[in-house]
C-alpha cells in the first residue's frame, strides 16, 4: 500500500506480521508423525559379546528379556534361543530368609569367597516392587558394594513386579543368560520367606534357608512350609555375644529337621551356623553344596530335577499367556466391569459371576 493511502485505513486494519513456524505457515511448520520402527540389533554381535563374558551386552539382552515391549521381548527370546545350548552348566543356588536375616551381607561374603575361588558368580537380586506405585528400590548393588566390584562376579537386581513366589517371572530365563555368559554358579536372592516363596525350588539345585538365631516357637510355623523344601538351612551372624545363641538355634533345627523327609533324595538336610561378617563357616556351606551335587548326580537326580523344572516353567508359561490373553479382551473387560457391579449390589454371587465371564467367553 502507497504511503498516502495510510490515512485511510480503518482502525480494525491489522499489520502482517512475521511469518513464523508455529504460526502453521508453510510445509517446514508441519510435523509428520510416523510410526517407530522396531527395535532391531545385530543378533551375531550380542551372542558373540555374550559369550565372551560382556557384562554390558548381557544386561541389555536381560533387560530386553524383562522387557513388556513386544519387539524388545522378541529380541530377548532370539538371544536366548541362540544362546540355549550353552546353558545349563552352572550350580542354581536359591537363597531364602526372613526380612533381617542378612541374606545380603551372607550372598556378599559367600559370592566374594567363590570369586576369589575363581569362580563366575552371577546374583539375580529379586527387589519386592510396591502395590501401590509397582516401583522398586534395586538397591542391591549399593548392599553388596564390595561384590558389585569384584572382576568375576556379574549382580542383576529385579523387580519382582507382583510376581507370587517372591522371584521376577523372567528368573528364570536371565538366570539361563548368565549361564550362556560363563557364569559358574546362579544366586538367586528371594524377597522373603513363606508359602508363597516356595516357587524359587522350582527354578534351582540347592534351596538354602538363611535362619535368625533364637526362633523359638516359629520353627513350627515354617516347618511344614518352607523346611521340608530346604537342602540346607544356615544360622547367620554367629558371632560375639551371638555365637552361643546361634549354636543353640543350629540345635533346635537339627532336631525339627529329624522329624521331616529330606527335600532331596538320599540327601539329609543340615543345620548349619555360620558368620557373614567374620567369613566364618562359608566354606562348609559351599563343601556341603558340592557333597549334595555328587550326590545328586550319582543317582541321575539333578538332571531329572531340571528336566521336571522344565516342564513346570512350560505349563506356569501357557498360564500366564492364558491370562494375558484374557484380560486383552475389550469385551471381557466390558463384561467384568458389569459383573463387578452386579456382585457389589449383591444381585449376583461371586461363583456366578465367574461363570457368567467363562460362559461369556465360550460365546464370543
Amino acid at each position: 500500500m502507497a504511503e498516502t493511502d495510510k490515512s485511510k485505513q480503518s482502525s480494525m486494519h491489522v499489520m502482517r506480521g512475521i511469518k513464523s513456524q508455529h504460526d502453521g505457515m508453510g510445509t517446514a511448520s508441519v510435523k509428520k508423525f510416523t510410526k517407530k520402527k522396531p527395535l532391531s540389533i545385530d543378533e551375531n554381535m550380542y551372542v558373540n559379546e555374550i559369550r565372551n563374558g560382556s557384562r554390558l551386552h548381557l544386561a541389555k539382552a536381560i533387560t530386553f528379556i524383562e522387557s513388556t515391549v513386544s519387539d524388545q521381548q522378541e529380541i530377548g527370546q532370539k538371544l536366548l534361543k541362540r544362546l540355549l545350548p550353552h546353558t545349563g552348566n552352572s550350580i542354581r543356588i536359591g537363597i531364602t530368609g526372613v526380612p533381617g536375616a542378612g541374606k545380603s551381607t551372607f550372598i556378599e561374603a559367600f559370592g566374594k569367597m567363590l570369586g576369589d575361588n575363581g569362580f563366575r558368580v552371577a546374583v539375580l537380586a529379586i527387589d519386592p516392587s510396591s502395590s501401590v506405585t509397582g516401583g522398586s528400590i534395586l538397591g542391591d548393588k549399593t548392599r553388596m558394594e564390595e561384590l558389585a566390584r569384584h572382576p568375576n562376579a556379574f549382580i542383576r537386581p529385579s523387580p519382582s513386579a507382583g510376581t507370587l513366589g517372591g522371584v521376577h517371572k523372567k528368573s528364570r530365563e536371565t538366570l539361563m543368560l548368565c549361564e550362556a555368559a560363563g557364569y559358574d554358579i546362579i544366586l538367586v536372592e528371594t524377597v522373603g520367606v513363606g508359602q508363597s516363596e516356595t516357587i524359587v525350588r522350582g527354578m534351582v539345585d540347592f534351596f538354602l534357608l538363611l535362619a535368625l538365631t533364637g526362633a523359638g516357637d516359629e520353627l513350627q510355623g515354617m516347618k511344614k512350609g518352607i523346611m521340608e523344601l530346604a537342602d540346607a538351612i544356615v544360622v547367620n551372624k554367629a558371632d560375639g555375644s551371638n555365637e552361643k545363641l546361634a549354636k543353640k538355634t543350629v540345635a533346635e533345627f537339627k532336631q525339627i529337621l529329624h522329624f521331616l523327609a529330606p527335600s532331596s533324595p538320599n540327601w539329609t538336610t543340615p543345620a548349619l551356623a555360620v558368620s557373614s561378617l567374620y567369613k566364618i563357616g562359608l566354606d562348609t556351606v559351599w563343601e556341603k553344596i558340592l557333597a549334595f551335587k555328587e550326590a545328586m548326580e550319582k543317582n541321575n537326580v539333578w538332571q531329572n530335577r531340571r528336566k521336571e523344572q522344565t516342564i513346570d516353567w512350560f505349563k506356569t508359561m501357557i498360564v500366564d499367556k492364558l491370562y494375558e490373553d484374557f484380560f486383552s479382551s475389550v469385551e471381557k473387560k466390558e463384561t467384568m466391569f458389569y459383573l463387578e457391579q452386579l456382585v457389589r449390589q449383591e444381585k449376583v454371587t461371586v461363583s456366578q459371576a465367574v461363570e457368567e465371564l467363562f460362559s461369556s467367553n465360550s460365546k464370543e
